[in-house]
């Protein structure tokens, strides 16, 4: 007498599916996960990128840098300079204003999410020494989070030789 078993490969194949199925929404939420972390990374780069640019700035202009021009208060958009040096030449304290308004839209194009920022000037004379900090928001992965709260600083001390 033959026993057949009927429907035993169709078992077989359902948690073969269902093994697969679970492998690959792993591998999905890695992916995701990864894709995160990366953009947390460019927003780092980019505060480190735009601190560095506003360092360079003040180094060009060590004048106005010593003399305190570039620092400014909290603020989260960007000033407007009354004179467009790229266009007309500027004295130095006018070049300090314009180098700010430019860094500061930089800044707002950079595409760093709430962002705001701080020059402080913690020693005005020769040598100046400022304090460079970036602050940003990044989203965070839990439902009804506001973010997490990022932050770069960079020091620069600046010496006029003139």
């Amino acid at each position: 007498m033959k026993c057949f078993q009927r429907g035993f490969s169709m078992i077989e194949v359902l948690i073969t599916l269902v093994i697969i199925a679970t492998a690959l929404l792993g591998t999905a939420g890695m992916q995701l996960q990864a894709m995160k972390l990366g953009k947390s990374g460019d927003f780092r780069t980019q505060a480190v990128f735009l601190a560095n640019d506003l360092a360079e700035r003040m180094e060009g202009n060590e004048i106005a840098a010593v003399a305190g021009n570039y620092a400014v208060a909290t603020a989260s958009s960007p000033s407007v300079a009354t004179t467009d040096c790229s266009a007309s030449a500027c004295d130095n304290a006018t070049l300090a204003v314009w180098d700010v308004a430019q860094w500061e839209n930089a800044i707002i194009t950079s595409g760093l999410p709430q962002a705001t920022w701080l020059v402080e000037s913690l020693a005005i004379g020769n040598p100046s020494s400022y304090r460079i900090r970036i602050n940003w928001v990044d989203r965070s992965g839990n439902a009804g989070s506001t973010g997490e709260s990022f932050s770069y600083t960079a020091t620069r001390s600046i010496r006029s030789d003139s």
